[in-house]
């Protein structure tokens, strides 16, 4: 008998990827995000991505110690949590609520679910959630970005999403290359689409995520707001969070479908539950909404589009 020879039970491949090198990748795309951050909103911006992380890796550490859980900070789905709660947070969020998010997503929505892997809803949208409501306020008051049209004075700007929902607003909005390149209001991370497109090409080339849910929820945006009298898709399209959204939160493997099919319907259920809010709620923002409201579809989509093994049959 051959020596080198392994038995054991299925599934029998094997893949290169591990947590840790999937985390490491979305922590490398997100990285053109956190420098756009820096060049539209300043250094302060930093100071709350290195707290939001710094709590989350902290608080994931300090809960598995007390539940004499096994330590999982070294997989950095922690720090991933804690980025991108940060990146969809506004610049002159107090550092204190930025902590309780982060606190939150790690503790009561990862953690009191049995850990990566467990939990049934992404945990930095959740916390985005969790703070829109605690703090509507703070959270929707956003500080106006470099290059932008925003007065030099000004303390606070509105966002594309406010100003197309108020008649006689469309004079102020952004230009196109202006929302494409970032210099506008809103979240740290959600403003520059050329950074976060750089970070998608990325996660695709390492294979990390597919085509599939980021272009259906973008996609179905684009084309339910073209059907839509008096939307501009366009800047429908690059307003608000939906890239950082589809690219990075509805892609998440635990809380997303695993089959292509599964994806898409997944993304098109994003995307019209977004223009929903966007059109008709008292939001102007839906897509953290909409990514928490499919989360908890998941596993009913994940059913109905699963896969049958070759030769088996149903029982």
């Amino acid at each position: 008998m051959n020596k080198n020879m392994v038995v054991s039970v299925n599934p029998h491949i094997y893949a290169a990827q591990t947590t840790q090198t999937i985390m490491r990748d979305v922590l490398i795309a997100l990285f053109p995000a956190v420098i756009a951050s820096v060049v539209f909103f300043g250094v302060k911006a930093l100071l709350v991505e290195a707290v939001c992380v710094a709590v989350a890796v902290l608080c994931e550490w300090a809960f598995e110690k007390i539940c004499r859980r096994d330590n999982t900070i070294t997989d950095l789905s922690a720090a991933v949590t804690g980025l991108l709660l940060a990146l969809n947070l506004p610049r002159d969020i107090p550092l204190w609520q930025a902590a309780f998010g982060a606190f939150v997503a790690i503790v009561v929505i990862k953690q009191f679910f049995g850990g990566i892997g467990q939990n049934f809803a992404n945990p930095a949208i959740t916390a985005r959630v969790i703070m829109l409501v605690a703090f509507s306020g703070t959270m929707t008051a956003f500080a106006p970005a470099a290059f932008s049209n925003a007065p030099v004075d000004a303390v606070t700007a509105a966002t594309p999403l406010a100003l197309l929902g108020s008649e006689g607003a469309a004079g102020e909005l952004p230009t196109l290359a202006q929302m494409f390149l970032g210099a506008r209001g809103g979240s740290m991370g959600e403003t520059s689409c050329l950074a976060l497109l750089i970070g998608f090409a990325y996660l695709l080339c390492r294979k990390v995520i597919s085509w599939h849910t980021p272009v259906a929820f973008i996609g179905t945006v684009l084309v339910f707001t073209a059907l839509l009298p008096g939307q501009q898709p366009l800047y429908q399209v690059m307003a608000g969070g939906l890239f950082i959204g589809a690219i990075f939160m509805a892609t998440d493997y635990t809380t997303s479908p695993p089959t292509p099919a599964g994806k898409l319907i997944f993304g098109v259920g994003c995307g019209l539950i977004t223009v929903a809010i966007r059109v008709w709620g008292n939001y102007p923002e839906g897509v953290s909404f909409s990514i928490l409201l499919m989360n908890i579809l998941n596993p009913y989509i994940s059913s109905w589009t699963k896969t049958k093994p070759f030769g088996g049959v149903e029982a």
